[in-house]
């Protein structure tokens, strides 16, 4: 499709993508806006000119009443928004609500309800296994049963752009007879896929593979920051906690499961066949194509492949619902880390360097085992599009700063 905007015929924001997020200018509140190219679509303005009145929804400071609205709302506003922007005929009306990107500041696009953070990638939890159980099993003997997840905490989810605070905990080397408190000293990042969920259920209502798709809204990148000296002491028999719960990095844009439709791909493969709540048909199971690269002060340190994830976003919302837990308008769900077969396409320093003991070389000299203050870390990928175009999913950033003393 072609905008009436002077678009070059491959960017990555053209009208097959159109992504949301929450902006605001020195004049506008914080509002629901629209990516198109290098500009931002007043949608919630636009919509109320054009006499769209379910456009209100688009006037609040997030998109939860959106995705309150349910899957055809949200197909009917992205039709809504296509004709806008490649109609000539609209164009008198909806150019005036177009607003630089240069211009705009971005906040978090949704109130998040619940985050839970899966492990849905075989090579990054074969490769931590290896290293965090040397002896053992390197998958647990559940893992290819299962989507395994841990429930983390929505109130430290933030967008690109915020500082990330070293976190502070206790810490127990191997060598070492007692615990020791203090900064984490192997800080970590995780290269991974945020799922926004909308369409709220009851209590007691499980959602199945077959209609799962329905509450997913969209994609934002999500880098899971880990301490990694804190997760090791504490994580057995529980799992993660202080050393997860500090910091969730998401891009202050969602990019629609629609948009991401040529994306679509089968998995890998699963091998055993799950149990019957968990299968699907091409249709309703399936992988993404997305493309990542993860950067430290510039230097691109590794590239993960989206494909290459073991269990489906409809798998796993479906076991998260299948125990009967509703689903809020905000729910984030993650995919886990993003890591392939080859040392270049894992998605953590964790395994990068083997946790610690082969440090990366950067562009500037200095090596890395794991972040230091003052670190800048960005992840940005993109996806295909129809017709061999490009889908932008953005970028998340984020700058190591100290720990805060008390």
């Amino acid at each position: 499709m072609t905008t009436w905007l002077d678009l070059p015929a491959d960017h990555p924001y053209g009208v097959d993508n159109l992504p949301y997020g929450v902006f605001s200018t020195a004049d506008r509140t914080p509002r629901v806006g629209v990516r198109i190219g290098d500009w931002v679509l007043d949608a919630g303005a636009a919509a109320e000119l054009g006499g769209m009145e379910s456009g209100e929804v688009w006037l609040q400071p997030s998109l939860n009443a959106f995705l309150a609205e349910g899957r055809d709302a949200w197909t009917a506003g992205r039709a809504w928004l296509v004709e806008q922007l490649t109609n000539e005929a609209r164009r008198d009306s909806i150019e005036p609500h177009l607003v630089p990107l240069d211009q705009v500041r971005m906040h978090l696009p949704f109130e998040v309800a619940d985050y839970v953070d899966f492990y849905a990638g075989e090579h990054h939890a074969t490769n931590v296994g290896k290293i965090f159980r040397p002896d053992g099993d390197a998958l647990t003997p559940n893992w290819k049963h299962l989507p395994i997840g841990y429930h983390g905490r929505s109130g430290t989810v933030v967008v690109s752009g915020t500082d990330i605070v070293r976190p502070q905990g206790q810490r127990k080397a191997p060598s070492e007879p007692a615990p020791t408190f203090g900064p984490s000293i192997r800080l970590d990042i995780e290269a991974e896929l945020g799922f926004v969920v909308g369409g709220a259920t009851a209590l007691g209502e499980p959602v199945g593979v077959a209609e799962a798709a329905d509450h997913l809204f969209g994609v934002t990148l999500l880098n899971d920051w880990s301490a990694r000296d804190i997760q090791a002491w504490e994580y057995v028999p529980l799992g993660p906690f202080l050393g997860k719960s500090f910091a969730t990095s998401v891009s202050p844009w969602v990019v629609t499961l629609d948009a991401l439709e040529a994306a679509r791909v089968p998995l890998p493969g699963q091998d055993p066949q799950p149990l019957p709540y968990l299968r699907g048909d091409e249709r309703s199971v399936f992988g993404l194509d997305i493309h990542y690269e993860v950067v430290i002060n510039g230097t691109v340190v590794a590239r993960p492949e989206y494909r290459d994830m073991y269990w489906s976003p409809t798998q796993m919302l479906a076991h998260l619902t299948v125990n009967g837990a509703s689903l809020r308008n905000g729910d984030l769900f993650a995919s886990g880390t993003i890591s392939g077969p080859q040392k270049e396409t894992r998605g953590s320093l964790l395994e990068l360097t083997w946790n610690g003991t082969e440090p990366l070389s950067l562009d500037d000299g200095t090596t890395r085992g794991f972040l230091e203050d003052g670190d800048v870390v960005t992840l940005r990928a993109w996806a295909p599009g129809p017709g061999g175009s490009r889908v932008g999913l953005d970028e998340v950033t984020g700058t190591i700063q100290p720990a805060r003393q008390r």
